[in-house]
């Protein structure tokens, strides 16, 4: 299996965190020399191990934050 080659363009914040202290972030991400995407998931301290995550094009970031601006928060527990 090939390596996967990441750079983390920008971060923009922790949004959780796990009970072996890897971190849910939000981050701009170039995976593989691409252009970069937003991207959701959990990373360990270092950045060197990642869990499975999300990423989304400008298109899809900005629906994505079109449905949570809709989202009544009520009704999450």
């Amino acid at each position: 299996m090939a390596d996967v080659k990441f750079e983390i363009k920008k971060s923009y914040g922790v949004i959780g965190e796990g009970t072996k202290g890897w971190k849910k972030e939000v981050n701009l991400v170039s995976w593989n020399g691409r252009k970069p995407k937003l991207d959701i998931r959990d990373w360990d301290e270092n950045h060197e191990r990642m869990g499975r995550g999300i990423t989304l094009d400008r298109e899809e970031a900005e629906a994505l934050r079109e449905v949570l601006q809709n989202i009544d928060l009520s009704e999450i527990e």
